[in-house]
This record gives structure tokens, sequence and C-alpha cells, in this order.
């Protein structure tokens, strides 16, 4: 029988995550609810049959499973009630922007044993398993280092714009928002990670977020991760992790766009699907259901998320 789920938070990831909801046989998006009613038909339309609950709190009452789409700073909250309440937790990424609070989080999670998960969007996806099966089986050698470029001509993107709150330093960014899901990536295949130093750049108003960052990080045999984000130009989105191997490296572009190379050009490792984002979606939707069966799954831990958590907040902060 499919899932009841709440979605609190309506905006371009809670919409998006209801289109792909409601095809899928493992879940039924039945209840709805975001502070802003200007966002509420946008998904009624999405979900007729969904029912605009009269408050978050209602949303999480009427479902079995809550998927968090709102910003950073309510989504704690929303999270121990759901916990409490014995509810299945699918958060958004971010975890948090305080460590402290994130760190509380975690251990009532675990404290109340929920099922829970993080969507970093590339934990399910083709991309990420085949990376990890090359470093495992001698595929790629040794692998030397990580390379992180994430560039835009503009921050928030265009598709992201009606999020204002992305472009504040309180919660948004593109380290938090993007760099995180690469991150999590690089711990994946080359372990947990240190930040060495890190450099940010903000704008004149202070309340603005980042547009410039380099940093580095390294793990504990003292392997490399070199980031660099950059916002200004114009120029198409670039975003890419190079996992740089003695034998071959793997470059996973635009998040799920896998190619190889052995010295030369990087070649495609198979097609790339028609439509990246909702193969993405479906693997995370797949991996979400044996979560809450209690199967193994590779979706991102609630730990994992705030070990990602701990690393930007301290590239944000600047070190070294």
């Amino acid at each position: 029988m499919a899932t009841k789920t709440a979605i609190i938070g309506l905006g371009i990831m809670g919409r998006r995550m209801l289109e792909h909801m409601q095809p899928h046989d493992e879940f039924s998006p039945a209840v709805l609810w975001d502070p802003d009613e200007g966002t509420w038909a946008a998904a009624r339309d999405l979900a007729p049959e969904a029912t605009v609950a009269a408050s978050a709190e209602a949303a999480i009452a009427a479902a079995d499973l809550i998927y968090l789409a709102c910003p950073p700073q309510p989504r704690k909250t929303y999270a121990l009630e759901a916990a409490a309440a014995g509810k299945a937790l699918f958060l958004e990424k971010p975890l948090g922007v305080d460590v402290a609070e994130s760190e509380a989080l975690v251990a009532e999670l675990e404290r109340h044993g929920v099922p829970a998960a993080v969507n970093f969007t590339q934990a399910a996806g083709t991309a990420l398993a085949k990376v990890s099966e090359a470093a495992g089986s001698g595929a790629m050698g040794d692998v030397v280092g990580v390379d992180i470029v994430v560039t835009y001509p503009a921050w928030p993107r265009a598709w992201q714009r009606s999020a204002d709150w992305l472009r504040f330093r309180a919660e948004g960014g593109p380290t938090r928002e993007v760099l995180s899901h690469f991150l999590f990536f690089s711990e994946r295949i080359v372990g947990p990670l240190t930040l060495v130093w890190a450099k940010p750049a903000y704008p004149e108003d202070p309340a603005l977020c980042e547009t410039h960052l380099l940093a580095r990080l390294e793990t504990a045999a003292g392997v490399p991760v070199s980031v660099m984000i950059s916002v200004g130009g114009a120029q198409p989105d670039r975003q890419e992790v190079t996992f740089k191997g003695t034998r071959a490296s793997y470059r996973i572009s635009e998040f799920s766009i896998l190619t190889r190379s052995d010295g030369g050009p990087f070649a495609p490792l198979g097609d790339a699907p028609a439509d990246t984002r909702a193969t993405s979606l479906r693997a995370q939707l797949d991996a979400l259901a044996l979560c809450l069966k209690g199967q193994p799954h590779p979706l991102a831990t609630p730990q994992e998320a705030l070990r990602v958590q701990r690393l930007v907040e301290g590239m944000l902060a600047g070190t070294g």
C-alpha cells in the first residue's frame, strides 16, 4: 500500500517531488502545506486530490511520511515534531545551518528510531554507483585527488528566484545548496574529509550570500579535494566533480552525466538519460521506499548530512 505522505514546503523542490511522487506506486502525496498561500494553486494543479492542511502540525499529524522541502531554519522544528510522533522523514539538504542544532536533531532522530534520510540527489544515481565500483575494484588505480568546480552567471539561478531566501547569507548560497551534493559524493568515494583551509568572498551587503569560494579538504590519508565556486559573468552553468585516479579518472557533470578519461579527452560512459532530473528523482524515491521498509538503501543518512554540514559551515566561516 502506498505510504501517505505530507509535503511541507511547496516551492520548486516541493513541487518537483510532488510531481514525481504522484505516479510512484509506493507513495501517496495526500497532504500539502506551505506558509505562502500563493504556492498552493500550483501544487494543487499537480495533485488535485491532495488536501491542503491548515498548518504544518496538521500536515504532520495526517501522514506517515513527512517530506520537508522548507528552508533550513524551520526544518528542525518540523522534523523533531514528526520524529516524536513516530513519522518517517525525508529531509532536503542542507540538514541545517547551525551545527549545534543539527547535532541535537540527529541525536533525537536516533533516539526516536524513525526511518530518516536526506535528499542528496546523487545518492541513488548510476554515476555514484559506477564511480564507487571503479574505485573499489581498482579500475581507477589509486585515487589521488578530487576537483570540484561550480560556476554560475548569477545566483540564485533563474529557476530558483522564487525562493528568495537562497540569496541571503543566513540560509542560502551555492555552497550549501550545490557544493554540499559534491561533498557528500566525495565522502562516499574517498572517505571522511577534513577542512584544511577555505577562503569565501561576500558582497558588500552583509545580508547576501557568498559569490566565490576556494577551499582545500583532505582525507586522513592526505588525498586532496580542491573546491572552486564562482558567480558572475556571461557563461553557462557549470557543475562538475572529477575523481582523479592513476589509471583512470571519472567526471560527473550536471549531477549525473558520467565521463571517463584514461589520459585523453573525457568520453561518455553510456547514454545520458533524456531527462536527468526525472531519472534521479525516480531513483531517489525507489531508494526511499526501501528505507521506509527497513531495507538496505543508498540514501544519505542524517549522520552523513551532518558531516557535510560541518564542512560547509566551516568553509563559509573561512579558515586557514
